[in-house]
């Protein structure tokens, strides 16, 4: 009997202490603090997304800028390129046609001081003749005729001086007749071609410029004359002709005005 009581006294006591052993409001009392800790002081998923959005607008919005700004600067670089290769273009025109109009200027400088030289030369040689002979006797003196110089001289002036273009034909033709073996010769078929050219006399100005292409091989004439050849067989409907000669002085004085404007004709077709 005793036995038994003792037995269901412990067991009791047993029962009691199991349950008082879980600690659960002490455990939850010290989760809850740092669970309400945590909550407050860390950025929520939601913030980090859009600050994260706010910083790719901000990135693309640099970047189109840039794209933009360089596309400006690629424009204006093109303007600028394009510029510098008009005025460069410009430039060798210019100086194409001021080396063209000193090589004239030196020309025609030079003519007249061999006509001063011959008046001073004709002058001198009638002083001496009067003075030789004394007051009382005159003795005339022929004056010679007109020189090869002089005939040029006269013919050149009737195209710059009076532009009387006209009177200028017959001028270098009467030269020509007269003078074929001249230093000058090449220059008076020249020019009569070109006024023969400039009257549309198509065929008798060919035969001038041809004289210049196929007798003088270093005429500075020569190119511009196998382009007059070219225009007048173009004018004339001869194309193929025409292409030929514009051909011929692109490969023959490259960097020439002539060739330029052959070039030209070549891609006007």
């Amino acid at each position: 009997m005793k036995l038994s009581i003792t037995s269901t006294l412990l067991l009791l006591a047993s029962g009691a202490c199991l349950a008082q052993a879980p600690v659960v409001d002490v455990n939850s009392q010290s989760q809850t603090p740092a669970s309400s800790v945590n909550t407050s002081a860390t950025p929520t998923v939601s913030d980090l997304e859009t600050r994260l959005a706010v910083i790719e607008r901000i990135v693309e919005s640099r970047s189109n800028t840039q794209q933009r700004m360089q596309q400006q600067l690629d424009m204006l670089q093109a303007d600028v390129d394009g510029i510098r290769g008009s005025i460069e273009l410009h430039n060798h025109q210019l100086e194409k046609i001021l080396e063209r109009q000193r090589e004239l200027f030196l020309e025609l400088d030079r003519r007249f001081e061999n006509l001063q030289q011959q008046s001073a030369n004709v002058a001198g040689n009638i002083g001496s003749a009067g003075s030789g002979q004394g007051s009382a006797s005159q003795v005339p003196v022929s004056v010679p005729a007109q020189s090869e110089q002089d005939a040029y001289q006269a013919a050149v002036n009737l195209i710059l001086q009076e532009r009387d273009y006209e009177r200028a034909i017959p001028a270098f033709q009467s030269f020509l007749s007269r003078y074929p073996q001249s230093d000058l010769t090449d220059n008076a078929h020249y020019w009569l071609g070109q006024l023969l050219y400039n009257n549309q006399s198509w065929e008798e100005a060919k035969v001038q410029f041809e004289q210049v292409a196929n007798k003088f091989a270093d005429s500075p004439k020569r190119a511009d004359s196998l382009l007059k050849l070219g225009m007048i067989a173009k004018s004339q409907g001869n194309a193929a002709l025409a292409k030929r000669y514009f051909e011929q002085v692109v490969s023959e004085y490259p960097n020439s005005t002539p060739a330029r404007l052959s070039n030209e004709q070549l891609a006007n077709g």
